[in-house]
């Protein structure tokens, strides 16, 4: 578990609720390993996210559906260990919390394993008793509406959701459901911004985005917005660097060292 210094006093659910009020800007990223965790946090970011995205970026599966408790631990607890500042927020992986019992049993588990600061749970009004009787037992929880990737299967892809008057109403009526069951914030990801601007307007609580348009705050996938994962191109995504082309140049590099016998030279040795 990571202890933050004093010099750099570390963001807890409470600072990022009063970001909101003064109009500040919420940056939130996802990590799933110490080192990544560890540049984030020195970086200045307001809040790490531990994806059940590591499910695709890390595990190489095609949905988030297979990840589980037990590897979302090692993943948060990883990120943990290399923060000091951020908040950091574990997905509960999908099938950990179909009840309240086992949504609390889980939930507890999690916090207690990997010393994570609040958990984040998709779905509206389907999962209001569960997180309900989370946030009772003193657990900071996070919403998730929109695109919910657990729910990929239902909805049969990736695309826009709440693009229609029914979809648009439910999301709303989930948004204000969840922030009275006691969430500190909402994921909305891929919706219409015109939506995402009436939910943040009606929430005492920050929204963030993801493909959401304008909220309260950002999130992306790190390895996407470092532009590791060269192939995905979605619209809402904006790269800041291209690590897959200077990675494989690198490692192009290091090959040929290797194979000319430039590799380790004489200063390399002992």
């Amino acid at each position: 578990m990571s202890v933050h210094t004093p010099a750099k006093k570390k963001i807890t659910v409470q600072t990022l609720i009063d970001m909101k009020r003064r109009g500040e800007k919420i940056s939130m990223l996802t990590a799933y390993d110490f080192t990544t965790a560890r540049i984030l946090d020195e970086a200045g970011i307001d809040s790490i996210l531990v994806g059940d995205s590591a499910a695709n970026v890390m595990a190489g599966y095609e949905t988030t559906v297979p990840m589980t408790v037990d590897e979302m631990i090692v993943y948060a607890a990883s990120v943990v260990r290399g923060t000091e500042h951020a908040l950091v927020i574990c997905d509960m992986p999908f099938g950990s919390y179909t009840n309240p019992t086992q949504g609390i049993d889980n939930a507890v588990r999690i916090m207690q394993k990997t010393g994570c600061d609040a958990l984040k749970l998709e779905g509206g009004a389907e999962i209001a008793d569960t997180v309900r009787k989370i946030v009772e037992m003193g657990i900071p929880v996070m919403g998730h509406l929109g695109l919910t990737p657990q729910s990929i299967h239902k909805f049969g892809g990736y695309g826009l959701r709440a693009n229609n008057e029914q979809e648009a109403e439910k999301l709303m009526s989930d948004a204000k459901l969840l922030e009275e069951t006691g969430c500190f914030g909402i994921v909305l990801e891929k919706i219409p911004a015109s939506l995402s601007e009436k939910v943040s307007a009606q929430l005492s609580i920050p929204t963030i985005g993801i493909g959401g348009g304008m909220c309260d705050g950002q999130v992306l996938v790190v390895d996407d917005m470092l532009g590791k994962n060269n192939g995905f191109h979605p619209k809402f995504l904006r790269t800041y660097a291209d690590l897959h082309r200077d990675m494989a140049e690198a490692v192009g590099r290091y090959i040929a060292d290797v194979k000319n016998r430039d590799f380790p030279n004489i200063s390399e040795q002992y």
